[in-house]
């Protein structure tokens, strides 16, 4: 079996924009799905890393979390 070899995102582009062309309409909504699944995979990926920082920079310390709970708590009541 061979590896799989790397290819240029920009030429598989055009590849996968060909493959969802050829979808029957039944399946572009579950590959509408897998698509938003990797945004936010992507998504969380970025704020991991916004956390990550934030903590190393010191600006997100427990005291801090619980200010920004304690004004959001009194800004939006649950009763």
């Amino acid at each position: 079996m061979n590896a799989p070899t790397e290819t240029n995102p920009q030429d598989l582009r055009p590849l996968l924009h060909a493959e969802i062309d050829k979808l029957r309409d039944e399946h572009l909504e579950l590959a509408h799905r897998l698509l938003l699944e990797i945004e936010l995979q992507q998504v969380m990926d970025d704020l991991d890393d916004a956390a990550d920082e934030a903590r190393v920079a010191g600006r997100l310390t427990p005291e801090r979390i619980a200010e920004a709970i304690a004004a959001h708590r009194a800004e939006h009541p649950y009763r």
